[in-house]
């Protein structure tokens, strides 16, 4: 039986790798993340719409509810893929909004007609949320709003349950991130139906790992990208490639990839056959803080092996350490998840 589901989700995987093909070019190339840096909303509406097309917005709304029905080990592995190419749009968390309205997210948003996002986060550095609704009204504000400065439709998070808001219904203030895009950060205060969410918490650990399989699919690229510069550039007359120091660097960080890979798919699959409360709770957060800490590293040894010409706009290598800086302390910084972390084991112990 095991060996069968195994089965299953790596055909899943690759459909979905392939799929994500159309809005990620296999060859690497980034000319389309460089075109919609510091314009609009800092993402192309229409590729959005071509995911949501795709069925990409449905992989983690249940079949029952006319969705995929997919699990995290697929859900991960479009991830690592979206990393990989510095998707700019806000895919995953037009996910995650599907996840928490289920049936109820609207046919325009399936189809990325509309775009979707979710706003979950009270306050920077959170790892959960509070209030906000009283009965059908709806007031407060998110932090981090992923792809809102282009978004049509908002899954607002509150501890009553989930409302979707109209983008009309809700006041952005933005600012420019490091890499390009939209910080944004919404208020509201309008009339809206409140949607049950039981699994809010779930959710919001599925996107933590699924974060953290973006982070991991960046981090490889980055790394690869350096890999083919120290091949190429020489010194002395010699490939730097071949200088001891630096192979010993590079494999240290191939090597704290491979570890970091094993242990995102490890926790996916441990969500997907049913993990208790607590298991998840820290499985998200560990390997969350893995994931940040080691995109800073691979980010950091980057522009040294680089050089100077690491940190200009015109090398590839300096999106990928500007993404890096930019998403490494969404969904907890390590200060943060280290606490948490202490927190759970704890739990556990109390346990």
């Amino acid at each position: 039986m095991d060996g069968a589901m195994s089965e299953e989700w790596v055909e899943n995987a690759r459909m979905i790798v392939e799929s994500a093909r159309a809005i990620v070019p296999a060859d690497g190339s980034l000319e389309r993340v460089r075109k919609v840096r510091f314009e609009g909303p800092g993402y192309d509406r229409a590729v959005m719409q071509e995911a949501g097309e795709l069925g990409l917005f449905l992989m983690r709304v249940e079949e029952e509810a006319g969705g995929l029905g997919l699990g995290m080990r697929e859900t991960c592995e479009l991830a690592r893929v979206l990393g990989r190419g510095l998707l700019p749009e806000p895919v995953l968390a037009a996910i995650m909004a599907g996840a928490m309205l289920q049936g109820s997210m609207p046919e325009e948003a399936m189809t990325g007609a509309q775009v979707i996002t979710w706003a979950w986060q009270d306050a920077l550095g959170s790892l959960g949320w509070k209030g906000g609704a009283d009965g059908s009204r709806i007031k407060g504000t998110k932090q981090a709003v992923q792809g809102a400065a282009g978004a049509d439709l908002f899954a607002v998070l509150t501890d009553q349950g989930v409302a979707l808001l109209p983008r009309n219904d809700v006041t952005l203030q933005t600012a420019e991130s490091l890499d390009g895009g939209r910080l944004c950060t919404i208020s509201f205060d309008s009339e809206a139906e409140i949607l049950p969410c039981p699994t809010a918490q779930s959710v919001l650990e599925d996107a933590t790992l699924a974060h953290s399989a973006y982070l991991l699919g960046l981090s490889e690229r980055a790394l690869e990208i350096t890999l083919e510069y120290l091949r190429v550039r020489k010194q002395f007359d010699r490939p730097i490639g071949s200088f001891q120091s630096l192979q010993h660097r590079a494999t240290e960080m191939k090597v704290s990839l491979e570890l970091l890979r094993a242990a995102i798919f490890a926790t996916a699959r441990r969500f997907d056959t049913g993990a208790d409360a607590l298991t998840r709770a820290r499985g998200a957060a560990r390997v969350k803080l893995r994931a940040a800490e080691l995109a800073m590293h691979v980010s950091r040894e980057a522009i040294q092996m680089h050089g100077a010409m690491g940190i200009t706009d015109e090398a590839d290598i300096g999106l990928f350490v500007r993404k890096a800086m930019s998403e490494a302390n969404l969904f907890g910084s390590p200060r943060l998840l280290r606490a948490r972390l202490a927190e759970l084991l704890d739990e556990g112990d109390a346990a």
